[in-house]
């Protein structure tokens, strides 16, 4: 079960550079089921995402580049680009931030996994986080791979 919400990041208040990053490239295959390939350094997984947008099934795979490459060929969507900064936080969760690139560069948001769905509507975050997305669907990487920013943005 991943339980996460999603944050739409204007800035933050310290030097991303200052923490571990990776370079990662997605796109979907199905969005319904919603299949998405991702790649990072000579990593290549497969996931499956059920149905939720705070919480949801997900199933996870890793795949060699070889079949990476044949279901490549499959994608229903274009590649989402983005660099995904770790940032650690208070009770051992950590702030996922994603710097989009490409048609999506200028886009910034932040995610927080959580291991119970309680902890997640409980969470009070950072005010650098920003506008909680976790419910709007324009904010999904689905939807951004296929529409781009959505043209509100608070």
């Amino acid at each position: 079960m991943e339980i996460e919400r999603k944050f739409l990041t204007k800035e933050v208040p310290f030097s991303l550079a200052d923490f571990p990053a990776r370079k990662i490239s997605q796109c979907y295959i199905s969005m319904s089921p919603t299949i998405r390939l991702r790649q990072w350094d000579d990593r290549y997984i497969l996931t499956v995402k059920g149905k939720g947008l705070l919480a949801k099934e997900e199933f996870e795979l890793e795949i060699t580049k070889e079949e990476y490459d044949h279901l490549l060929t499959k994608a229903e969507s274009p590649a989402v680009e983005k660099v995904r900064y770790l940032v650690p936080l208070e009770d051992g969760l950590t702030a996922e931030v994603d710097v989009y690139e490409g048609k999506l560069t200028g886009l910034m948001t932040t995610e927080v996994e959580f291991p119970t769905l309680e902890e997640a509507e409980a969470y009070e975050p950072p005010y650098w986080f920003g506008k909680d997305v976790s419910f709007d669907h324009r904010y999904k990487n689905t939807s951004l791979s296929l529409y781009g920013i959505p043209e509100e943005r608070e």
